[in-house]
């Protein structure tokens, strides 16, 4: 029998919908650090992300005990709209109470092994391009935002982006291709070089 790690995410929801709460365990160690990464970016505040990202889990576990998860698409595309359902959901609340969060990211996120293996240089000059990416993104429509995060953060096919977000590929690419222009735009006019 294969471990847990080896199985294929439709597997590993398979054996979840029979009673096998190690398979979730799996699920969730497997995509918790990137639906977080996710909803920081959409939220930017790490308070709200990690209850966001509590709720997001909270409902595919409802959704896969009672049958209603799809298996049409990739597990990682389906967790990823569940948390953009949630945040949609709390962003129309505090519209409705009229507060808005305005909390800054926390530099925790930028704290990988990756960056710590590098030299101190190349660990400087990757944050610095890494926050000037993050205020950049900033100035973007939430739309073109969105999908920037999805393609490169989490690395996810246009079509995934496209079922995720439920817009047409084409809407997909061309949100992207607008963000990509209006990023250009942003750099040129803050005459910032990103190239270490």
């Amino acid at each position: 029998m294969k471990k847990n790690s080896a199985l294929t995410d439709f597997e590993l929801v398979s054996m979840y919908e029979q009673g096998n709460d190690e398979a979730f365990d799996e699920l969730l160690s497997r995509y918790q650090g990137k639906v977080f990464t996710y909803l920081m970016f959409l939220v930017k505040n790490e308070s709200k992300a990690e209850d966001f990202l509590q709720e997001t889990f909270a409902h595919a576990i409802v959704a896969i005990r009672t049958g209603k998860y799809q298996t049409t698409g990739k597990f990682g595309a389906w967790i990823t709209r569940i948390a953009r359902n949630v945040v949609i959901d709390h962003s129309r609340e505090w519209e409705t109470s009229k507060v808005t969060p305005k909390d800054h990211f926390s530099q925790s996120i930028l704290n990988s092994i990756k960056l710590s293996e590098e030299c101190h240089e190349h660990k400087f000059i990757h944050d610095q391009q890494v926050g000037i990416l993050r205020e950049l993104l900033g100035y973007l429509p939430d739309v073109q935002r969105e999908v920037v995060i999805m393609k490169f953060y989490e690395d996810m096919t246009f079509k995934e982006i496209a079922k995720a977000t439920g817009v047409s590929i084409n809407t997909s690419l061309g949100r992207m291709r607008y963000a990509l222009i209006n990023l250009r735009k942003l750099i040129n006019e803050k005459n910032l070089a990103l190239v270490g």
